[in-house]
């Protein structure tokens, strides 16, 4: 391995640690648990790693709170969805503001849409008497949330050169 991959694999697993933990401070809304600081963490693996590692981290992350008891099934499509689409925007445009509106795109509309046919597989008749559009509101407020502070904190990494000299180093 070269020492770009250890890097990107040393901070990709450092920002599942932080979903993971971040994942702490969610709060219910439906049949939910809105984490803003995955979405957060989405953003910022969209920026400095790519979308690969984006969806990656993702994965694991949702892996890691579901063992944990700190998530529910829910957690992955919303996340991975939002993290493909958001680490694609910025790979293919540069530009922060489509990067946040593909993470509340893909996890708010795409992932809670695909959240209605798991919730009906794995979580029971409760779970699936809820109507296939109603996990994408809780998705779209956990998603909204987390991107205004992934936006705070990319925003201010441009502003004072710091952004650039991550990005050029890994």
């Amino acid at each position: 391995m070269n020492k770009n991959s250890v890097r990107k694999l040393s901070l990709a697993a450092m920002l599942t640690a932080v979903a993971v933990v971040g994942s702490m401070f969610s709060f219910p809304v439906f049949g939910s648990r809105c984490a803003p600081v995955q979405h957060m963490v989405n953003i910022l693996c969209a920026v400095l790693l790519g979308p690969w590692y984006g969806v990656v981290v993702a994965f694991a992350a949702s892996l890691l709170r579901n063992l944990l008891g700190l998530g529910s099934l829910l957690a992955f499509p919303g996340s991975m969805c939002g993290a493909l689409l958001c680490g694609l925007a910025y790979h293919l445009t540069k530009k922060l503001p489509f990067t946040l509106i593909a993470e509340i795109f893909g996890t708010g509309i795409i992932g809670g849409l695909l959240s209605y046919p798991i919730a009906i597989a794995f979580m029971g008749k409760t779970a699936g008497d809820i109507a296939f559009y109603a996990y994408v509101l809780p998705f779209l407020i956990s998603t909204i949330g987390g991107s205004i502070l992934a936006g705070i904190l990319v925003f201010a990494l441009q502003k004072n050169g710091a952004l650039h000299k991550i990005q050029s180093t890994l």
